[in-house]
């Protein structure tokens, strides 16, 4: 098992980039945080640091060990806050996609956490194929994600419409050339379904703008700078949806999905029932 000192002495070399900064985040002398860092390649066999000089960076063993340095030492915490405070019903970790985040969503959950206020809420907003793999590995306790309607299992489930989208002020002509895309970066489900539509319809594409924040993506398709696929909510007033007269043809359905993990526990199935009451009020206005 992996000394938590140990790794937040290593996280602490790697953040300041030295051992003499290091040990004054740690409280602990240099020659102190190297002996850490020394136990602790011992424990993984690996050497974890390269050293020039004052300064230090990670090896390649040192990277992937940092990513779950901070999870395990974030954990950590989090079980300490949670098992110090009285009557404590623990945490619950939620995540939903960013158009959801940056809507109505986000009152729900304040409003369930003022009433539940000694519950704690631990809400991640991500691209769904990042969200679903933190639910299967144990990260997360419940998730809202984008994903294909033809997939089966979860409490709850809202069928979606997206369009295609262009700029209403500076609209691209697509008639020629190559179609610019506007997205989210690889293993976004709008993303693979814009490529999939063009490519059957043999036409060519190329990605114009790549942005890790549906922000960005609204403001390059407002600016001009190529289409992309919105779901309804996250069409501005700046966006023109295009249309099949205009040669898009409609995409394939998509849907959000609430989904629990294996086990979850009562106050995690208490605001399941809340979203699933959400997603619910959504179908009965887009039916």
């Amino acid at each position: 098992m992996l000394d938590l000192e140990l790794l937040r002495s290593f996280v602490s070399v790697v953040d300041a980039g030295g051992f003499t900064r290091a040990g004054e985040r740690v409280h602990r002398t240099q020659s102190t945080v190297s002996q850490q860092i020394k136990r602790l390649e011992e424990d993984v066999g690996q050497p974890l640091l390269i050293r020039s000089g004052k300064d230090v960076t990670p090896t390649e063993a040192g990277d992937q060990l940092l990513t779950y340095a901070r999870r395990l030492l974030a954990l950590a915490e989090e079980a300490r806050d949670v098992v110090s405070r009285a009557g404590s019903e623990g945490a619950i970790r939620i995540g939903i996609t960013e158009d959801f985040a940056a809507y109505r969503l986000t009152r729900l959950l304040a409003t369930f956490s003022r009433s539940h206020p000694n519950l704690r809420l631990d809400v991640r907003s991500g691209q769904s194929l990042y969200l679903y793999r933190d639910l299967e590995r144990g990260d997360l306790d419940l998730a809202l994600i984008k994903r294909a309607a033809s997939e089966r299992g979860g409490i709850a489930v809202w069928p979606e419409r997206v369009h295609w989208v262009t700029s209403k002020s500076h609209p691209r002509d697509t008639t020629i050339g190559s179609v610019p895309l506007i997205g989210f970066g690889s293993g976004c489900l709008y993303r693979a379904h814009a490529i999939h539509s063009l490519e059957s319809a043999g036409r060519n594409w190329h990605m114009a703008y790549t942005s890790s924040s549906l922000a960005g993506i609204q403001a390059a398709v407002a600016a001009g700078l190529g289409l992309s696929i919105l779901s309804e909510m996250s069409i501005q007033a700046e966006h023109r949806v295009l249309t099949a007269k205009d040669g898009f043809a409609p995409i394939e359905r998509t849907e959000v999905a609430l989904v629990a993990a294996p086990e979850a526990r009562p106050a995690t199935l208490r605001l399941a029932d809340r979203l699933a009451e959400y997603c619910e009020s959504v179908q009965a206005k887009a039916a």
